[in-house]
This record gives structure tokens, sequence and C-alpha cells, in this order.
């Protein structure tokens, strides 16, 4: 099984509500559900969420919300991984077992879905555990 993991939470220190602020009409999270859901490499789209604001965005654009995200990995200085973990046990507890994990930021509106299966053939050709989009950019964005 493969599963997209989306983590989005409610605050934000820079820009307030971005992982639903509006980009081109829709809610930013939108592109990240819809590239996902476009690169037919995922069995589910999860999004974790403290939020019922963006869990009810998510849902409309076709993304699970099997659970809320705990308020102990909700805080600013919480991990992605921590996150993505609290997902990958609570599929486990479901007896899911995911094969592949990708993680991807609700606030990427400018990835496109070949960006998720070229990443995959990475991975699978080169055997890797992961592999991470970078970018160089002006420091304080």
């Amino acid at each position: 099984m493969n599963v997209a993991i989306i983590p989005a939470r409610a605050k934000s220190k820079r820009i307030k509500n971005k992982n639903i602020k509006s980009f081109l009409g829709r809610p930013i999270i939108s592109y990240a559900i819809k590239y996902a859901k476009e690169s037919n490499l995922f069995d589910k789209i999860i999004v974790s969420s403290d939020s019922k604001k963006i869990i009810k965005i998510a849902k409309k654009y076709g993304a699970e919300v099997p659970f809320i995200r705990p308020k102990n990995i909700a805080k600013d200085n919480s991990l992605t991984i921590d996150v993505v973990k609290h997902s990958i046990r609570w599929l486990q507890k479901k007896g899911h077992q995911p094969k592949f994990i990708c993680c991807i930021y609700p606030a990427s509106p400018l990835m496109i879905p070949d960006d998720l299966k070229k990443s995959y053939k990475i991975v699978k050709k080169k055997n890797s555990n992961f592999v991470i989009a970078a970018s160089k950019y002006s420091y304080p964005v």
C-alpha cells in the first residue's frame, strides 16, 4: 500500500492560515491533494490536522482525514517525522501495512504529479529509503 501523508496543522508562525489561504481561487492545500490523486501512486491520501476547518476542506477535495492530530504533535516545534510516524502507527493499528510513504507539504501548489512520479522512480531504482526535494531561497522568505 502506498500512502501520501499531508501534514497540515492550524497555526503558522509566518503566514496565518497558510494551508487554507486562497491561491488562484482554491485553498492552497487542495493542490497537494489534487496532485497526489493525479499521480495515481497512492492507495490512500491522508491529511493529518488539528483543525476542523482544514479537515473539512481536505475532505471536500478528496483526502481522507481518519483522525484528528494529537495536540502534542501539533505545536510550533513539532517535527514532521513525528506526524508521519503517528499516521503510520494509526494505519498499522487499522490493519494496513504501508509499503511506500510520501510526505507532501500542504503549501506546495507548484508541485506537479510528475514530480511525485519521478521521486517514486528514484526511490525504487536506487532502492533508497527516501528522497527529498529541495531548492535554494533567500531567507527570510
